[in-house]
């Protein structure tokens, strides 16, 4: 099959992780695919590949899961020679003191409508970490003495430190023609979904995006979304299954 060569952008959220079978709390804890994450990645690869997409650059986050992901659906493609940018940015929303907690606990501990407000509002953040703790981000080396990291943040702040690198790295390239691959996060990727698809503050908070599963776009002269569309079977069941956990 082959693709036009407008602007052409695919995200693609990390296949289930080792915390995402746990449910447990992650955010930018770095762990890695389950035996599950890792055949939703091919998956995802062989998909692309049926769909006749050839990359001409990719990006994703610091975190292995996400890093996992692009890596084994450009394999799938044939692809892997693809220049990747990594980022800092397009890293899961930090979930502050809830992260490595189990969610279902949470609930027991905080009420299940203050956590659903935690999880699933716009604006709310959850309690942020401790400074100097693991989840204080300015104590990984990876994050090279970055300044600013987050402590905890709500799908807003997510928002607002995704943009910049959005408009400042990936778009020049889709507007030199280049087509895209995006491989992060849940919450990363439902930001700029916000921002490609023109979505409410309200809106947004329903929308659940399913692991391992691409999304197409085509994106017009303002490059926002044109036309967006699932590619596989299944979707409909996958997505209900991500929406299942929002409420656990």
């Amino acid at each position: 099959m082959s693709l036009s060569s407008d602007h052409k952008l695919v995200l693609l959220r990390h296949g289930e992780s080792e915390w995402n079978k746990k449910n447990l709390f992650t955010g930018w804890r770095d762990v890695r695919l389950s035996e599950q994450g890792l055949k939703e990645a091919r998956e995802a690869g062989r998909v692309l590949a049926a769909e006749g997409y050839q990359f001409d650059m990719a990006y994703t986050s610091l975190l292995t899961r996400a890093i996992q992901t692009l890596e084994i659906a450009l394999d799938g493609l044939d692809q892997m020679w693809v220049p990747v940018g990594k980022s800092w940015r397009l890293n899961e929303r930090h979930y502050g003191s809830l992260q490595g907690k189990n969610k279902m606990e949470a609930v027991e501990k905080f009420g299940a409508e203050q956590v659903q407000i935690w999880r699933r509002s716009y604006a709310t953040p959850p309690p942020p970490a401790e400074k100097g703790t693991i989840d204080d981000p300015h104590t990984d080396r990876r994050y090279g003495g970055t300044e600013g990291l987050p402590l905890g943040e709500s799908l807003k702040d997510v928002l607002a430190r995704v943009l910049p690198y959005w408009e400042q790295v990936i778009v020049p390239r889709l507007q030199a023609g280049r087509t895209v691959l995006i491989a992060a996060h849940g919450n990363s990727l439902r930001a700029l979904l916000k921002h490609l698809e023109g979505l409410s503050d309200e809106a947004i908070v329903d929308v659940n995006i399913p692991t391992g599963v691409p999304r197409a776009y085509k994106l017009d002269a303002g490059l926002k979304a044109a036309n967006a569309r699932y590619l596989g079977e299944g979707v409909e069941q996958r997505i209900a299954a991500v929406k299942a956990q929002t409420k656990t």
